[in-house]
């Protein structure tokens, strides 16, 4: 759990530095966007990367039934949260659905349209290289910008809890560096978050907005 959660991180924290010059430079990140296409690289960093999704939904699933046949009837006895324990820890099935739900969509509008179409052809009306039309034409309008700002919330809540609970795994959980990878944690994933959400929202502006008035 913590070796897949851990990559993801990683994968993210590269998604964000993609959004970030989509932010910057449009051609910029076209420019991205063609280096990677269906390339060999990006083609194993993509089975990497559903590898280790998929890896990480499995040991959610059965980190769940081990924890609720643990509790056994006490699950049902308890109803008030205890102060240690936060909401995201008690709420991480959940979250990880949404996040889940939220990867699909975003699979289906642009991985789907960018590198499976530039091997597949399913689409000869896209440009797959054109990473930013899609940006575009994707959050031009309100119903997907307001969907895509809930689900960056679910993943912040989620990776707020995650990120030093993967490094809590694997052993990094000493007192001293214990709240300090919390901070840490909260720090990057409001960054990463922040970044997205701030993505969305310009390109709503500019092409939703401004278009529209």
């Amino acid at each position: 759990m913590s070796i897949s959660g851990l990559f993801l991180i990683l994968f993210l924290t590269f998604h964000m530095a993609m959004n970030a010059v989509a932010v910057i430079s449009e051609d910029g990140y076209n420019a991205v966007c063609e280096f990677l296409g269906a390339n060999w690289y990006a083609l194993v960093g993509t089975m990497i990367l559903a590898f280790f999704i998929v890896v990480h939904i499995v040991y959610a699933f059965i980190l769940y039934a081990q924890n609720r046949k643990a509790r056994g009837n006490e699950s049902y006895a308890v109803t008030d949260r205890p102060k240690t324990v936060e909401w995201a820890s008690q709420n991480m099935l959940i979250l990880g659905l949404i996040v889940a739900c939220g990867l699909i969509l975003h699979f289906t509008q642009f991985w789907y349209n960018m590198q499976f179409n530039e091997i597949a052809h399913v689409n000869p009306n896209i440009d797959p290289s054109d990473g930013i039309a899609l940006i575009k034409a994707t959050f031009s309008h309100a119903i997907f910008v307001i969907i895509y700002l809930v689900w960056f919330g679910a993943i912040w809540f989620h990776l707020s809890h995650g990120f030093w609970s993967a490094l809590q795994t694997i052993g990094w959980n000493n007192q001293v560096w214990f709240n300090r990878w919390k901070l840490i944690g909260r720090i990057w994933v409001s960054i990463v978050c922040g970044i997205f959400a701030l993505t969305v929202i310009i390109f709503f502006i500019k092409y939703g907005l401004c278009q529209a008035a």
